[in-house]
């Protein structure tokens, strides 16, 4: 039998998959003989099997009877008893945090009885009538499905006829006449009243965190994080300990080091009077952790000693939640927190400083994608700029835009293709489409613990809170700074930088960031261009890990680049040669007519004149590339679109010499023989047409005019003492019998150009494995072969039947709503089905040649998950756009650490573990 249900004490960190990340640190907690309220978890297979079913399964029942029972046993309390109630707090917790994107619901157990009992407890009848009206809002909105803003609107209306400015305000009899009215609109909303038994509260509770996994904004949360639908959520069930008893009462958030900087220190937010959602939600401003030790300098100082023995104990940054009631203090949650980027990096070398983590840990402990933002611009400091206000920075960047105040704003403005920025009062889980959409968050309110400060950090957002010197109405449109007595509009620009907290009126000029200046210019530049000392730190530990991981990775790392900038670039970046030159650009432009000649010719003779116009000129290009990467190989690929391309359009060509007809004006004899051409070449699907290699055995001058003007650059450099190192790679190869002929044309070209020249000429001739066929005959292809790329843009279309252009913005939306992936297979790689394709070809490819080269030259190279999975089946490189080089650096030392941990765990006879 299952078992669904498990003890705080019967669990460990380790059990993330089953309990999720709460219940697992709960578990984790309890065994550290930590105060934790004792509890239960609910595990994700049972989300999993009431989400499959569509109800609880038999047995949970049972087993949640048996953990409720222990629970009271320990507490020395019964589950809402009338004279003396244990309450119960249900929370979500799958096994990747996900801020707010699921359920919550407190105070399970109280009725219109035990709210009697409570008070008389307590002694604390605010407290009791306080707890029950949240417990009414919470389940009314969550579980019953009622619109959290009646709710929020009966709170504000009666503040707003009482004259209160805040909850704190509120009376006994206040909150009597919340309950009424809360349950007047639970009655009026659903048709039933509000339950009053406390078992079913909490099975309805149970039920609807189940539920909330599937809610729309938790499936973005998740396409954007790349977390699989198919996980599941566990759901805790703890004791309710009280923040919102009076004075010696209260809840935090906090942190072992700051989130934003990555210092050690104490950093957090603390709110007196309050339950645990009044912190997330930003709905007040918060006091420090400096104020708590003022105010109950006995749980600051427990709690300060909690926090380092965790840090220790999970030898990284850990996130906290607390409450303290009436002196006591209590612990909720930890995790390893989510950081910004430079957080991550400036942490994750702390702790190699601290010996804390090996070095080999610490590039584990960051990613590309947080590499990636490092790179991002920032505000330039000589810039003129002025100041509106300012905030508390809570994620840093930079960030300009349009002023949009809901999701709906921030998601049409971005899809006409503006940058925004989303300011609110504060932010919940119903705004994270904007966030998404929006290159920067602006809040009133909130700490930097609040739900916009969370959120945006784990998506590399900057982000700026607690600006309350703004005053926001979003049915007015409008955005008033108290300070300046100004007022700004929607769709006015405006700057954030979330370092800082600084908020500026119009746009702000922008510079290449410190990283950025080390990654292309070196140490000391990037030491040079760092404004400050946190600045440099932030500089040496991105060279120290990305030097670490340049030093451990086995792949090498190429860039795609076309053209002696790019290449320039890449080579400045890290790359270690062109895995991808594409050639097709070098015909456009003033070129393309002799292309046309080349169609339209009448004879060889006149096509072959055009081929030779355009050596000289392909040999150009070709010697700006092999000589900014010299000394390192270059991908050469064969011209690959269809010929179609090189032609006008035949609506447009047809329609053009139509009119002329029809004004009497003379159509010409070139002019109807382009027509006749495009008409000859028109394809229903060229893609899958005239291409590619079939392009260049139907004309046979194309390749010749290449490998000729490849060899000819070969010879120029050499004559001038470089190193260049060209390798010829064929597209679109399906059968071994094209790759025969191609290389048989190819090196008669090369002999040729040698004999010449008078020197020996050595270019490795390979080709891309871009369709099925390819990658399950290589072993055939393979005799004729020097080396393979895995072409994956097209493997993917090719392997999906997918037409990329057409498939992503007409039904990818579906797919994912559906959970036929969870990414798309354009952005990651998808390992089951044409990630078996490439492995497929690489072993079949070394059957025959064991030392046979193999790399990838799709934008899959620069995906940090697809650059796991190319590193674990043994390819030789991947080649990704310039830009994505260093993080290509990065994530290769990454794979390398984790698969050397995945071969010590099977060599001590541990279970191999799944590769990101």
């Amino acid at each position: 039998m299952t078992k669904y249900v498990y003890a705080f004490s019967e669990g460990d960190k380790d059990q993330k998959d089953l309990l999720g990340g709460k219940g697992a640190n709960l578990a984790e907690m309890t065994n550290l003989g930590l105060p934790v309220p004792p509890g239960f978890t609910i595990t994700t297979e049972a989300c999993r099997a009431y989400l499959g079913q569509g109800e609880v399964p038999e047995t949970l029942d049972v087993e949640m009877t048996a953990a409720i029972r222990n629970v009271e046993n320990m507490m020395g309390k019964r589950l809402g008893d009338p004279a003396d109630p244990l309450l119960m707090s249900v929370r979500s917790g799958a096994k990747f945090s996900m801020p707010g994107m699921m359920e919550t619901v407190l105070n399970i157990g109280l009725n219109d009885n035990s709210v009697q009992g409570l008070e008389e407890q307590s002694g604390n009848a605010r407290f009791a009538w306080d707890s029950y009206r949240r417990l009414i809002q919470m389940f009314g909105k969550t579980v019953m499905d009622i619109d959290g803003d009646l709710f929020a609107n009966a709170l504000h209306g009666l503040q707003a006829r009482k004259g209160y400015t805040g909850d704190l305000e509120m009376t006994t009899a206040d909150l009597q006449e919340l309950v009424v009215e809360y349950k007047e609109i639970v009655k009026r909303e659903t048709g039933v009243d509000f339950p009053q038994d406390p078992r079913s509260q909490l099975d309805l509770a149970v039920e609807a965190v189940f539920r909330s996994w599937n809610t729309d904004r938790a499936r973005l949360y998740r396409r954007r994080e790349r977390i699989p639908n198919s996980l599941g959520t566990a759901v805790n069930c703890q004791t309710m300990v009280f923040g919102n008893m009076g004075a010696g009462s209260g809840t935090g958030v906090c942190f072992t080091r700051d989130p934003s900087t990555g210092h050690s220190g104490v950093y957090g937010d603390y709110l007196e009077n309050a339950q645990g959602e009044d912190v997330v939600a930003g709905i007040r401003n918060t006091l420090s952790l400096a104020d708590l030790e003022k105010l109950d300098k006995n749980s600051y100082d427990e709690l300060l000693r909690i926090m380092d023995k965790l840090q220790t104990h999970y030898r990284d940054m850990c996130d906290i939640e607390f409450t303290i009631q009436q002196g006591k203090l209590w612990m909720l949650q930890t995790r390893v927190g989510k950081r910004t980027a430079a957080a991550a990096f400036r942490i994750a070398e702390q702790l190699v400083q601290e010996r804390l983590i090996t070095r080999d840990e610490a590039v584990t402990r960051v990613t590309g994608e947080q590499l990636t933002s490092l790179l991002f611009p920032q505000f330039d400091k000589k810039a003129e700029k002025t100041q509106l206000s300012k905030g508390m920075p809570a994620s840093p960047g930079a960030a300009v835009g349009e002023i949009v105040l809901n999701n709906e704003q921030a998601v049409a403005r971005t899809a006409e293709g503006v940058q925004v920025i989303l300011v609110r009062s504060e932010t919940n889980p119903d705004d994270l489409e904007g966030m998404v959409a929006a290159s920067g968050v602006l809040t009133a309110r909130g700490g930097k613990t609040s739900h916009a400060a969370v959120v945006a950090r784990g998506m590399g957002r900057c982000c700026v809170v607690g600006a309350d010197d703004l005053l926001i109405d979003e049915a007015a449109g409008t955005v008033y700074v108290k300070s300046q007595d100004r007022t700004l509009h929607a769709g006015d620009v405006i700057a954030i930088d979330g370092t800082t907290g600084e908020i500026f009126a119009g746009a702000v000029a922008v510079t290449d960031s410190p990283v950025m200046t080390y990654i292309s210019k070196g140490l000391d530049a990037g030491l040079a261009a760092a404004e400050d000392a946190d600045t440099q730190e932030l500089v040496q530990a991105v060279h120290q890990i990305l030097t670490h991981a340049d030093s451990k990775r086995d792949l090498v790392v190429r860039a795609n680049a076309d053209n002696p900038e790019d290449a320039a670039l890449a080579r400045s970046f890290g790359a270690e040669g062109i895995g991808l030159c594409r050639t097709e650009h070098m015909f456009l432009g003033d070129r393309r007519k002799l292309i046309e000649q080349v169609i339209l010719a009448k004879d060889e003779a006149e096509q072959e004149t055009a081929f030779k116009a355009l050596v000289p000129l392909q040999e150009g290009d070709f010697i700006g590339i092999f000589a900014a990467m010299d000394g390192h190989s270059v991908t050469v690929r064969l011209i690959d679109p269809p010929l179609h391309e090189f032609l006008p359009d035949l609506t447009e060509l047809s329609v053009k010499l139509a009119v002329k007809e029809a004004r009497g004006e003379t159509v010409t004899a070139a002019e109807r023989d382009l027509l006749a051409a495009v008409k000859a070449n028109h394809e229903q699907n060229p893609m899958l047409g005239l291409r590619g290699v079939r392009l260049g055995l139907k004309l046979p001058g194309l390749i010749k005019l290449q490998v000729r003007a490849i060899a000819n650059a070969y010879v120029a450099l050499r004559q001038q003492g470089k190193d260049p190192r060209p390798e010829i790679m064929v597209p679109l190869i399906g059968s071994v019998r094209e790759m025969q002929v191609v290389r048989d044309l190819a090196s008669q070209i090369i002999a040729e150009v040698a004999a010449e020249a008078g020197i020996e000429i050595n270019i490795p001739i390979g080709n891309m494995i871009e369709l099925p066929r390819a990658a399950v005959t290589a072993e055939d292809i393979a005799h004729e072969s020097d080396f393979f790329s895995f072409g994956t843009n097209d493997l993917t279309q090719t392997g999906w039947g997918f037409s990329r252009d057409d498939v992503e913005s007409s039904f990818f939306n579906e797919y994912f709503d559906l959970s036929v992936f969870g990414t798309s297979p354009f952005e990651s790689i998808d390992t089951h089905g044409v990630g078996a394709l490439v492995q497929i070809g690489a072993e079949k490819g070394r059957s025959t040649k064991p030392g046979l080269k193999l790399g990838v030259c799709g934008e899959h190279g620069g995906d940090p998950a697809s650059i796991h999975f190319f590193a674990e089946i043994g390819l030789d490189y991947v080649s990704c756009s310039p830009y994505r080089v260093p993080v290509a650096r990065l994530e290769a030392g990454r794979a390398a650490i984790a698969n050397e941990s995945e071969l010590a765990l099977a060599r001590s006879g541990g279970d191999r573990a799944t590769t990101a």
